[in-house]
């Protein structure tokens, strides 16, 4: 099983790819996966990503998300939804090219207004690229990244039963030659 994260923050090194870490983290460990997670953070891409022809990263990248098992996708919330960063991206995967992936969207919001974004804004595009979302998507205050260790435990403890069973539909599939 491989773990991905994906962080569509313009800034290097930010609370957003922290916190995208540490819920990787938290659901890879109680899904038996011990390794370290995959990481494509776009602050690295952003020069190159809208080239017409995509850089060698950028494909490199695109590939990694593609062919994760286990994909966290996380962005702050900009104007209410993700970053235009994250969106460049993604729209630069054809449709489908997420089947076989298990996907668990998280956005950082500085207003709780915003809490929705997650469900209503990110969780469809993930969906609409062939991504099975199988739980609800995780939404953190930026005054709650400081101490978010103990809200990832309780959301891993939870979405951990919901992404095995998605992860053994998924690899039932692909064993009978549906996928990827």
């Amino acid at each position: 099983m491989s773990v991905a994260v994906l962080v569509g923050n313009p800034r290097p090194k930010s609370r957003t790819l922290q916190i995208a870490l540490q819920a990787a983290e938290a659901v890879a460990g109680r899904v038996g996966h011990a390794g370290a997670a995959d990481v494509v953070d776009l602050s690295a891409l952003a020069p190159v990503l809208l080239d017409a022809a995509p850089a060698p990263e950028v494909r490199d990248a695109l590939d990694r998300v593609a062919h994760a098992d286990v994909l966290v996708v996380a962005s702050p919330t900009y104007k209410a939804t993700y970053t235009g960063l994250l969106k460049v991206f993604l729209d630069r995967l054809p449709g489908g090219a997420l089947a076989s992936t298990i996907a668990l969207p998280l956005l950082v919001m500085g207003d709780p207004k915003h809490s929705l974004a997650v469900e209503v804004h990110l969780r469809p595009l993930l969906v609409e690229l062939g991504a099975t979302v199988p739980t609800p998507g995780l939404a953190f205050l930026e005054a709650q990244v400081p101490d978010a260790a103990g809200v990832i435990g309780a959301w891993a403890d939870a979405v951990a039963p919901r992404v095995s069973a998605a992860l053994a539909t998924t690899t039932a599939f692909a064993n009978t030659g549906g996928a990827r």
